[in-house]
């Protein structure tokens, strides 16, 4: 049981978001998404087979390991444009 009365019709009608009790600062960061910000270049989901030891290779270098792999990824793609 609730130590509070349920609420009338009158005082639901009253009732306001709670973000709109504080300070504008505060509201932003209840109500701003978690996570890193949009890409400008949105990046594609793929599944890819590789070796597992290429992938222990780059897991074992910590996080950010995926993008390192991006990284590597990418400048092989430009070597093999500009051949």
């Amino acid at each position: 049981m609730s130590d509070n009365p349920p609420l009338t019709d009158e005082e639901l009608a009253r009732a306001r978001p709670g973000t709109g009790n504080m300070p504008p600062e505060m509201a932003a960061a209840f109500t701003s998404r978690a996570g890193r910000p949009k890409a400008d270049m949105k990046r594609v989901p793929i599944s890819l087979r590789i070796d597992p030891d290429v992938l222990e290779t780059f897991k074992s270098t910590g996080p950010g390991w995926q993008t390192r792999m991006h990284d590597v990824l990418a400048e092989a793609a430009r070597k093999l444009k500009a051949a």
